[in-house]
């Protein structure tokens, strides 16, 4: 990495997906990793894999996020260790699938804990000694979802929304502190998500299809090394987000349902 100064990435969600091949860019630049995730089997092997083929530091910690006091536990745990996390990625989120009357409760609210609130916790914690050092790097890793209402995945577009403006604000308020915020925002993306969020059989991942996990992850690389604010991963993705800023909101409303739903 061209900033000498960044030597640790922490990377939430980081057992396989987007977070996982995130993991594998970090590594191939030199960078000692801290991943987290709740599935402690497959950490222990993604971590594996990395120190084998980069020579890296890699410790990992099993955590769900989603456990209010999840975040501090992590943050007090690197203190702890001395662990100094010059990038920190929050990329641990979930959504699931359904007319929001229908869902779950604790689905719902448990969306918003994840997305919303240990996202915020986190970037809270481990900005302090960012500022103190007048350094660091921050990815938060959204969705195209968060530009538009989302039926049948009503919290989870709006935890989406969250994340961008959240995101964005941060960027301009700690660019003259010396760290730099990025938003990634992918669309669809081959990934555990769909079969979590009960979505698999979806227009959007059935007939539409997906990104490739490894091409979107170095997207979302490449903009935050280049310091961007907003970054996209592939043209139809960016077109899809401006699109509706133009677009009546009843049409877009109407449309991210029609992707949303179920087909055979």
């Amino acid at each position: 990495m061209t900033d000498t100064r960044v030597t640790t990435a922490l990377i939430t969600g980081a057992s396989g997906g987007i977070g996982y091949e995130l993991a594998r860019l970090f590594a191939k630049d030199h960078c000692n990793l801290v991943l987290v995730a709740r599935r402690d089997a497959k950490l222990q092997e993604g971590a594996d894999q990395l120190r084998r083929e980069f020579g890296v530091g890699v410790k990992t910690v099993a955590l769900d996020l989603s456990a209010a006091p999840a975040p501090q536990h992590l943050f007090d745990q690197m203190q702890l260790e001395g662990v100094a996390v010059d990038v920190l990625v929050n990329n641990a989120a979930y959504g699931k699938f359904g007319e929001f009357a229908d869902v779950e409760l604790d689905e719902a609210l448990g969306q918003v804990q994840l997305n919303i609130v240990a996202l915020t916790h986190l970037t809270k914690l481990f900005l302090g000694p960012m500022v103190e050092r007048g350094s660091g790097k921050i990815l938060n890793v959204a969705s195209t979802a968060g530009f538009q209402p989302g039926p049948l995945m009503a919290v989870y577009y709006a935890t989406k929304a969250y994340v961008i403006s959240f995101s964005e604000a941060l960027a301009n308020e700690l660019k003259p502190r010396g760290i730099n915020v990025t938003c990634f925002c992918p669309g669809a993306t081959d990934t555990g998500f769909p079969a979590r969020a009960g979505m698999e059989n979806s227009r959007l991942f059935k007939k539409i299809g997906a990104m490739n996990a490894k091409a979107v992850a170095r997207d979302g690389y490449r903009g935050m090394i280049n310091g961007k604010t907003l970054v996209f991963s592939g043209w139809r993705n960016w077109l899809a987000a401006e699109s509706v800023r133009v677009t009546p909101r009843k049409i877009v409303t109407a449309v991210s349902r029609w992707v949303a739903e179920t087909v055979e």
